[in-house]
């Protein structure tokens, strides 16, 4: 939505699959897409509401359906598995060769000779994904493997194709679309080191469009970096330009609801702590448990309204950092509930997130804010689905793939600005920024 709306393509989002009367509501967009939850789905699962949602993406008109992943590739053959997702989108499209786009420079994510790579922060320098401070140890989905080929060869039996970064740099685009149609492969992974390449990709992805539409891709934002690029370069599209982007004034108060357990989450609430945020610890364990969990989530809003009425900028967390003692906690929980490590896995994110998007809710009920923030890949849907968000609208980029939003809603928040973002992203300041705004003339100063 981020990439698509700077380029000057109208963008909105729907938290469930848009009826004939939304889509009409929203007639001046030129693309829409659907956040769903199917990187903490199970392949059976995936199977059922994945194969909803994409017949009607495909029975939509667009010339386009790409199945958006996480730019890090998060997944496994049993949670989330990529490798699912490019099954079920040949068998609704057609077996022609998928494309598979997943570096973006603009990241931090890069793909060499099949490898991933990938920045924790915007600041450090790029990990291969299976060395990677966050990735290695991610609760849901760990990455041991950067060659995304053999990652997705234990997700599926699909011939996975690959399109390396010397074959790219000779290749004359044009005749893109005959390389990956008559490649002995039925999915096609794309090196990206640099934005030069995404030109180049963007040429070939549009190739592939003209010829079948509807064109079924994968990948991550890249995708859509790849196609602006071309649309721009071959006057399909006005030129952009980051010097007329929108800015956000300053708020004076805002409150966060972070469930990331990313190391670089933990930097940010530090920083927001050192320049005068005050934080609340969430206790995961009381929330997932049924017989506490409701009493728990009164007592944190409670807890938190009473710092927010006092003038406070709050940030609510599950966890700072990989190693905090709350995850071991929550997980012993959810062993004493009768799950399986499996189980787990799958679960965590929909036994915690609907909790903390009550707690926000219940929040919000009682004090308004024109701003919040949500941080955390997989919670952050149940979130936005607890506080009855239909539809975000980007209005102003904040930090790249998490831009802050406008909400469409058919309760009180509806007008609310909302920042979605994922543990990984933004800079350490992320927050501050969110209070003070970037237009440079309204900056709130932080002490």
């Amino acid at each position: 939505m981020e990439v698509l709306q700077w380029a000057g393509i109208p963008t909105v989002l729907f938290l469930a699959p848009p009826s004939p009367e939304q889509l009409q509501s929203f007639e001046s967009f030129a693309a829409f897409g659907v956040a769903g939850c199917s990187r903490s789905m199970s392949p059976n699962e995936m199977e059922v509401e994945l194969k909803s949602v994409l017949r009607q993406l495909r029975d939509s008109g667009a010339e386009i359906v790409h199945y958006k992943t996480c730019s890090t590739f998060d997944s496994s053959p049993e949670i989330g598995s990529i490798g699912k997702a490019i099954e079920i989108g040949r068998e609704l499209f057609g077996n022609g060769v998928v494309p598979i786009v997943i570096g973006a420079p603009n990241l931090g994510r890069y793909q060499v000779f099949g490898n991933l790579f990938a920045r924790s922060g915007l600041d450090t320098a790029p990990y291969r994904l299976d060395r990677h401070p966050t990735m290695m140890q991610h609760p849901i989905t760990p990455m041991d493997e950067a060659d995304l080929r053999y990652h997705l060869a234990k997700q599926t039996k699909l011939r996975i194709g690959l399109y390396d970064i010397l074959r790219l740099q000779k290749v004359v685009p044009a005749s893109g679309f005959n390389l990956i149609d008559a490649a002995d492969c039925d999915a096609m992974l794309f090196d990206v080191l640099l934005p030069e390449h995404l030109l180049k990709i963007g040429e070939i992805l549009n190739c592939v469009a003209k010829q079948r539409t509807p064109s079924y891709m994968v990948g991550s934002s890249g995708i859509e970096y790849a196609l602006t690029q071309f649309w721009e370069t071959a006057s399909q599209l006005e030129p952009t330009s980051v010097a007329v982007r929108p800015t956000f004034g300053a708020v004076e108060q805002i409150v966060v609801v972070t469930g990331s357990c990313s190391p670089v989450n933990d930097r940010q609430i530090s920083w927001a702590e050192q320049h005068g945020f005050e934080t609340l610890a969430l206790n995961s364990a009381r929330l997932i448990d049924v017989n506490t969990s409701q009493s728990e989530i009164r007592f944190m809003v409670e807890s938190a309204l009473g710092r927010l009425n006092l003038g406070a900028n709050l940030i609510l967390h599950t966890s700072r950092g990989p190693n905090d003692p709350r995850i071991a906690l929550a997980k012993e929980s959810m062993r004493a509930m009768g799950l399986s490590e499996l189980e787990i896995r799958l679960q965590s994110g929909r036994l915690l997130g609907p909790k903390l998007g009550q707690i926000l809710f219940g929040i919000l009920s009682e004090k308004w804010f024109s701003r919040v923030g949500i941080a955390g890949g997989d919670t952050s849907g149940h979130i936005a689905r607890e506080l009855a968000i239909t539809a975000l609208e980007a209005i102003a980029p904040v930090a790249p793939g998490s831009p802050l939003c406008r909400a469409h809603s058919k309760n009180a928040l509806h007008g609310v600005e909302v920042f979605f973002k994922g543990g990984q992203v933004g800079k350490d300041d992320v927050w501050g920024t969110m209070l003070r705004g970037t237009n440079i003339e309204h900056a709130a100063s932080l002490s």
